[in-house]
């Protein structure tokens, strides 16, 4: 196994388990490349070196008393988690400034990861409260690029993004309530899962975000992302949302059959200007024309939106304002933050509840597209990834045009809480990556995964690699 870049997931825990490399070699490598990347990527936000390291032992301890490993697929792989999730001993800071507390146990997102054999190398960052495609903030610096640093890996889960991308870790766990999987994995690079709402659990959170937001995977390849989320996948007795399980990694493996696809380039409505970039359209445009040279019946058709933002924002910003609740100092929040915490606490009671109501409605007409097509191909955003401190300085207002300008296309599946995976569409000017969503309705992970399998068969996109910058490169904060 190559010492200067991580495998991919299916391929470490493979070599593993094969005796070929130590779960300590494997994760001593891991840290010092974090190490090595951390002034110019700024991926992490809490690296557990000696508890690693005693997880690692521990690993290489069951590796060596031998036995079946079915139970325990990921044992011994160091893998990333999203500082919106607890481990034990560490705090959940979540982006923000201030003095938290560790937490005293696992989330169970993160207790199955454990229970998978998983060793957790660190947390990694993210913007604050989750809340923009950007993982900038004074509580941790800036969170960049490996494609090209003077921009942004994209957020919320930027620092998961930034850390697969660079090969520093396999895989990661990111968390989606806007498009916080999906639009980071397409500005670096990578697969991104949005699951199923509670495929992943988010206990100790019944639900997160008032359903909004969900924990998914980020990997090079759809085999490596269908693993960890079998790995992650499952309920806690506590979940509002407990759908049936799938079996990801095996739908990896299958043909999806021939597929009634919708291109859709319309943008949902948001009452804010917006463009499709012609660079974006032509490279999603481009892997629409690759599926029908694959067999698939596309063409171009949209789902009837409507006015779904109106269902959105009252969950977005209730959440936030739940979020901030938790802040040991909220003074040192943002202000955008505290704004949109202000809105939360306004929208949270009658308008909240008409949200939720509106979803069944929501579901009828959005999904009234699955009645002819199989599966909705769209840009996952409408622009390359935004340079580093360009949404840093501007108003919430200001703030808020620039994120629906540059991605609109991926919060709709949020509200409706279905399924949606991101692919490689290519690179644009400056070796910026940028992707196009697969979505789907309700329970639709395996066709989705068995699609972007054959995609990836034929596009072969794990193969590019950025390339290292001279140690030189700006300084991440």
């Amino acid at each position: 196994m190559t010492a200067d870049r991580a495998e991919g997931l299916v391929r470490t825990a493979r070599a593993l388990a094969e005796g070929e490399v130590s779960a300590r070699a494997l994760t001593e490598r891991t840290l010092a490349r974090i190490e090595a990347a951390q002034p110019s990527l700024n991926a992490f936000k809490r690296v557990r070196a000696e508890a690693a390291l005693a997880e690692a032992d521990a690993a290489d301890r069951e590796l060596a008393a031998g036995g079946p490993f079915a139970g325990r697929p990921l044992l011994g792989v160091p893998l990333a988690v999203k500082d919106d999730m607890d481990v034990a001993g560490e705090p959940t800071a979540f982006g923000c400034r201030g003095d938290f507390s560790p937490k005293s146990e696992d989330c169970e997102a993160v207790r199955r990861l454990r229970a998978s054999g998983a060793v957790i190398i660190g947390k990694t960052n993210t913007c604050e409260l989750g809340q923009w495609p950007f993982t900038e903030g004074p509580g941790f610096g800036d969170t960049r690029n490996p494609w090209n640093t003077g921009h942004t890996p994209g957020g919320s889960s930027g620092g998961s993004a930034a850390a697969v991308a660079a090969g520093l870790v396999p895989a990661a766990l990111g968390s989606d309530g806007a498009g916080s999987v999906r639009i980071p994995a397409a500005w670096t690079h990578l697969v991104g899962i949005k699951p199923q709402r509670g495929r992943i659990s988010t206990w100790p959170w019944p639900e997160a975000f008032h359903g909004i937001t969900v924990n998914g995977p980020l990997a090079r390849t759809v085999a490596d992302a269908a693993l960890l989320l079998d790995a992650a996948s499952g309920s806690h007795e506590g979940d509002l949302h407990r759908p049936p399980a799938v079996r990801a990694a095996e739908a990896a493996t299958r043909d999806p059959g021939r597929l009634r696809i919708a291109l859709s380039l319309r943008m949902p409505f948001t009452a804010m200007p917006k463009r499709l970039h012609p660079a974006v359209r032509e490279r999603v445009v481009a892997l629409a024309e690759r599926l029908a040279a694959l067999g698939h019946d596309v063409e171009e058709a949209d789902p009837h939106y409507g006015p779904i933002g109106l269902a959105f924002v009252p969950r977005a910003t209730a959440g936030i304002a739940e979020w901030a609740r938790h802040v040991p100092d909220s003074s040192l929040l943002d202000r955008r933050t505290r704004g949109a915490a202000r809105v939360g606490r306004l929208l949270g009671g009658a308008p909240l509840r008409l949200a939720r109501r509106a979803e069944a409605a929501l579901h009828r007409r959005v999904g009234a597209v699955f009645s002819t097509y199989d599966v909705v191909l769209a840009p996952t955003t409408a622009t390359p990834p935004p340079r580093i401190g360009a949404l840093a300085a501007m108003s919430g207002f200001r703030t808020d045009q620039a994120i629906i300008a540059a991605c609109p296309y991926a919060w709709p599946w949020n509200v409706l809480g279905w399924p949606g995976v991101n692919v490689p569409a290519g690179r644009v000017a400056g070796g910026l990556p940028v992707g196009a969503q697969l979505l789907g309705p309700e329970g639709s992970e395996p066709l989705l995964i068995s699609l972007a399998a054959q995609l990836e068969a034929d596009q072969r996109w794990y193969e590019q690699w950025p390339v290292p910058e001279p140690r030189t490169a700006r300084p991440a904060t």
